[in-house]
């Protein structure tokens, strides 16, 4: 798969910054039940009142605050506030109690300081707050024998003051937190009624306040939610077409070895649906596998601090036990699912490109239920896999709903306890829900992770193929006054995992303007043979010259740059019959055009057409007849106007008279360059400067028809059974 990832890798920035963009949608996220938290507590129960600093704050009650703090603390109580004398014009109509006595306003502080100065002021304003309400709870903290109502601190001498402080504090210690938050929250209250603030407007002034904060981060994150899928769609989809495109090319630098360890159909399968999983697990990669880890951890830190931290810890126990049984369950049957795809592909081409041959032979309820059997094991695969997929999201929905239920249950008693308040236990089930969250989307990942891997471990096969035919680090070049010999010198092939060669001491020569026929019984190896000039095959013994250059030192391009190949099976593009002949060549004129056509008896037919060379072919040209195919293929070969002309029996499909022509109009057009015809009649050979008569993959014969006809016997015996003796006298 290194080759996967090094076509990632020109999207490393673009990644990183979606991670980015990731975390802060996560942040804006993960702040909001915060704010939730603070509107219930603060807003609604709190009256709006966040910490016992006292923005304003009556001089006589200041004074009170001041007996239970110490010199130090005394000294920053002081410089945190000032005092405005009583009748200041400037704050008489904020703080209408300036008509009565003097005030001190909070100064323009730092959060640091803020924090510093509320919990310096805590333990004072709850002592004041339970001394001036005669709270009850001040007979629990010193007992039965403290008289609330008859205790005044102001008759304490400063021992006894002291010893009041220590005791008062080490008894306030045990009390809830909550609790004591409440009297310091009622004292401030309470406070700023009696300065003149009107709470009513200032509660809803911090519920405004903070819902807008609230709105601010929600369209924060929706604007970075945005940009982040952008961003991860461009980059899977960009990456897709980067891996379809060296798959593609990759394979087109297979030679026929490599296209046998890969069926056609497997190859379309990895260059469609298996880059098409591969461009899923990407964006799932950048939008899900990503994000879900970033929103559970933080939401775990958010709340790994409170009391209730181990009902999380049980939930994700119980989540991770449902996914590791999951994905165990799924993991082979995605691989299984990749290779019945394969199958049913492989029964689905052979069964349209072979309709006319199943009809033929009235087979078709045999391909039928082939296809049957290829389809239903696919389906009952992909239902097991379906089934489980749709078992995780009511197992996971089940664990979030109980979790749910065990925190109302458990965080009600704490809120009934005052060690929690509701705003809180509201945050605790959102982060909570957030986490198991995190862990379903994981879950369904997961489910669906393994079969995007096994993709991309096909799509890796592929590209990490071995080409067995390719250049040399250094390659030759061919001398630049060429005359397009070919030379055999002793060769020798064997196909890949066979037994024996199907080639054996293979020796001859063509030269410039000459015609090399190649003729001999079904499987003696001529098509073999010629296969191995544009190294379609590689020879396993001996070598191939072209112009005295070892045509595996060669550039390939420029190897076949060289070669006009026709095989024995015409085989045309989807587009027009100018683009098809055009193929190899590329640009053309619309001489070349005529001239090629005209050569390959292919102008009376395409003159028919409306269109003329404009004329569209189907795919596989399949809207004309085979011999058109062929001379199509041969027009094609022409334009490009090559050194060497190879015709792989690519006459058998004309009749006589139009192959009679041909090779007329052909012989004037290439008598300066070098040609070898496979050809299966002895028509087609009869005139040619060098007959090879093969006979088990070995030369029984070469020479000209009268020789051949002397000294050859499998010539001989080829030619007799196809034209009479007075015929081949004839020529």
């Amino acid at each position: 798969m290194k080759h996967v990832f090094n076509t990632l890798k020109k999207y490393t920035w673009q990644i990183l910054l979606v991670i980015l963009l990731l975390f802060f949608q996560a942040n804006c996220n993960l702040e909001l039940p915060n704010y939730t938290s603070k509107i219930v507590d603060v807003g609604i129960q709190q009256g709006g009142i966040e910490n016992n600093v006292l923005e304003v704050i009556r001089e006589s009650e200041y004074n009170k605050l001041m007996l239970f703090l110490n010199d130090d603390e005394k000294n920053i109580v002081n410089e945190s506030y000032t005092k405005i004398e009583k009748n200041d014009n400037e704050y008489i109509d904020k703080y209408s109690v300036l008509s009565n006595e003097s005030v001190y306003l909070l100064n323009d502080i730092d959060t640091d300081s803020r924090d510093n100065l509320n919990d310096i002021l805590n333990y004072p304003i709850i002592m004041v707050e339970l001394l001036e309400s005669k709270n009850n709870n001040l007979t629990a903290l010193f007992g039965e024998n403290f008289d609330v109502n008859s205790f005044n601190i102001n008759d304490l001498s400063s021992e006894q003051l002291s010893n009041f402080i220590s005791i008062s504090k080490e008894k306030i210690e045990n009390l809830e937190s909550s609790i004591l938050e409440q009297y310091a929250i009622n004292y401030v209250k309470n406070e700023y009624i009696a300065v003149g603030i009107d709470l009513e407007a200032h509660q809803i002034n911090y519920i405004v306040k903070t819902g807008l904060i609230m709105l601010g981060y929600s369209i924060l994150a929706m604007l970075l939610t945005i940009s982040s899928t952008y961003l991860s769609t461009k980059i899977a989809t960009n990456f897709s077409r980067d891996l379809r495109s060296k798959v593609t090319s990759k394979v087109m630098s297979f030679s026929t070895k490599e296209f046998e360890d890969f069926s056609t159909a497997s190859l379309i399968t990895r260059t469609t649906n298996d880059i098409q999983q591969v461009q899923m697990l990407t964006v799932m990669c950048l939008r899900m596998v990503i994000y879900a880890p970033i929103m559970g951890i933080g939401a775990f830190v958010k709340v790994s601090g409170s009391s209730m931290a181990w009902v999380i810890g049980l939930a994700i126990a119980m989540i991770f036990t449902l996914v590791v049984v999951m994905f165990s369950l799924a993991l082979p049957k995605f691989n299984l699912v990749q290779k019945l795809l394969d199958k049913l592909n492989l029964v689905s081409r052979e069964i349209i490109t072979g309709t006319p041959v199943i009809r033929a032979f009235g087979n078709e309820k045999y391909e039928e239920k082939r296809f049957d059997k290829a389809n239903t094991d696919l389906t009952k695969t992909n239902l097991f896999v379906n089934r489980l997929m749709s078992l995780m999201m009511p197992s996971m929905m089940f664990i979030m709903n109980a979790v749910s239920i065990l925190i109302i249950w458990v965080g009600s008693s704490k809120v009934d306890m005052g060690s929690m308040q509701v705003g809180s236990l509201i945050a605790f089930i959102t982060y909570t829900i957030e986490i198991i969250m995190s862990f379903l989307m994981i879950s369904i990942i997961s489910i669906m992770i393994p079969r995007s891997f096994v993709s991309l471990k096909r799509i890796g096969e592929v590209l990490n193929k071995e080409v067995s035919i390719k250049n040399k680090e250094k390659t030759l070049h061919f001398p630049k006054e060429t005359t397009g010999t070919v030379e055999f010198r002793d060769v020798y092939f064997r196909y890949p995992d066979a037994e024996e060669d199907v080639l054996q001491n293979i020796s001859f020569k063509a030269t410039k303007g000459t015609t090399t026929a190649f003729i001999g019984s079904t499987g003696s190896g001529k098509s073999t043979l010629v296969n191995l000039i544009p190294r379609l095959y590689d020879v396993t013994g001996g070598k191939i010259l072209i112009d005295g250059v070892n045509i595996k030192d060669a550039d390939l391009k420029e190897l076949r740059h060289k070669i006009g190949f026709v095989p024995q099976k015409g085989v045309l593009f989807t587009g027009t019959i100018k683009s098809n002949i055009a193929f190899g060549k590329g640009r053309i004129t619309e001489n070349e055009l005529e001239k090629a056509a005209m050569i390959s008896q292919s102008l009376e037919f395409i003159n028919e057409k409306e269109d003329k060379f404009n004329s569209e072919i189907s795919q596989g040209g399949t809207n004309v007849s085979g011999g058109q195919r062929q001379r199509l293929s041969i027009a094609r070969a022409i334009a490009m106007d090559p050194e060497i002309y190879i015709f792989d029996d690519s006459f058998s499909a004309l009749d006589y008279k139009t192959d009679a022509k041909l090779r007329k109009e052909l012989n004037k057009y290439t008598k300066n360059s070098t040609i070898l015809i496979v050809a299966q009649r002895i028509s087609t050979v009869m005139k040619a400067d060098q007959i090879i008569v093969m006979d088990n993959g070995s030369i029984v014969g070469i020479g000209k028809h009268e020789e051949l006809m002397k000294n050859c016997d499998v010539y001989k015996e080829i030619a007799l059974s196809q034209l009479s003796e007075e015929e081949l006298a004839n020529g």
